[in-house]
């Protein structure tokens, strides 16, 4: 797939994944939106980037993606490529009072259900484009669930079998379904589950283009390609050994 001189947006943008994504694509002569739901953050992560403009939305507000799809219209005219980055997680374990049930409708809201409403809102306007290209960011956990992360996890699950649905689905128009996995990545994101011990983020955005470049539709950054090779019982003991 060829990424240079396309229209792209980024939710979640303003920092971590999605900020090294709009940099790469920046430097390959995209026009990149970056959203998010604080103004100044992305003011600040767009400073000194070409062709990066942000756009303050939050994705879980009807009003605002309706007002974010009309403005990505008005002002670019079209769009290329989405990329579904924005994310929720509550780091836990499951217990009579750990509050699962709230802490999953926040982590579904932005991670599942957030994310089905925008694409599918945005799907006109991709489907008018020759080559287009929908780009979904699950986890490692969406392969196997991770103690600490449990409902964040289930999300994710949630998120990846949609992505398998709708790429088949997709599949006879001008819109290419990608998910991207990456395993635990040393962001602020994930600081209370050792984020630190993480890939850099740059290391998932560089096999974001590279899996772009070979139509590599599902992505397995760093030690997800490890997890995939391994039975659900061994992936669940690898993940988990340090919980």
């Amino acid at each position: 797939m060829n990424i240079t001189n396309k229209t792209v947006l980024v939710t979640g943008g303003g920092s971590g994944i999605g900020l090294e994504i709009a940099k790469l694509l920046s430097a390959k002569n995209n026009k990149v939106i970056i959203t998010g739901r604080t103004e100044s953050k992305l003011q600040k992560a767009a400073e000194g980037l070409a062709n990066v403009t942000p756009i303050a939305a939050d994705i879980n507000n009807a009003d605002d993606v309706a007002r974010l799809i009309a403005t990505v219209k008005q002002q670019f005219g079209g769009l290329d490529i989405l990329i579904n980055n924005a994310g929720a997680a509550y780091a836990y374990q499951l217990s009579a009072t750990a509050n699962a049930a709230q802490k999953a409708r926040d982590e579904f809201e932005t991670n599942f259900f957030a994310i089905l409403h925008l694409s599918e809102e945005l799907l006109p306007t991709l489907s008018a484009s020759p080559e287009a290209a929908i780009v979904n960011v699950s986890s490692i956990v969406a392969l196997t669930p991770g103690l600490r992360l449990p409902t964040y996890s289930a999300s994710k699950a949630a998120l990846h079998f949609y992505t398998q649905a709708l790429r088949v689905s997709l599949a006879q128009t001008s819109i290419k379904v990608f998910e991207l996995m990456p395993p635990l990545v040393n962001t602020d994101f994930s600081k209370d589950i050792g984020g630190e011990n993480g890939v850099a983020p740059i290391v998932v955005a560089q096999d974001l283009i590279d899996a772009f470049e070979s139509d590599t539709y599902e992505i397995h950054v760093g030690d997800t390609a490890h997890i995939y090779k391994l039975s659900p019982v061994d992936a669940f003991s690898a993940l988990n050994q340090s919980a």
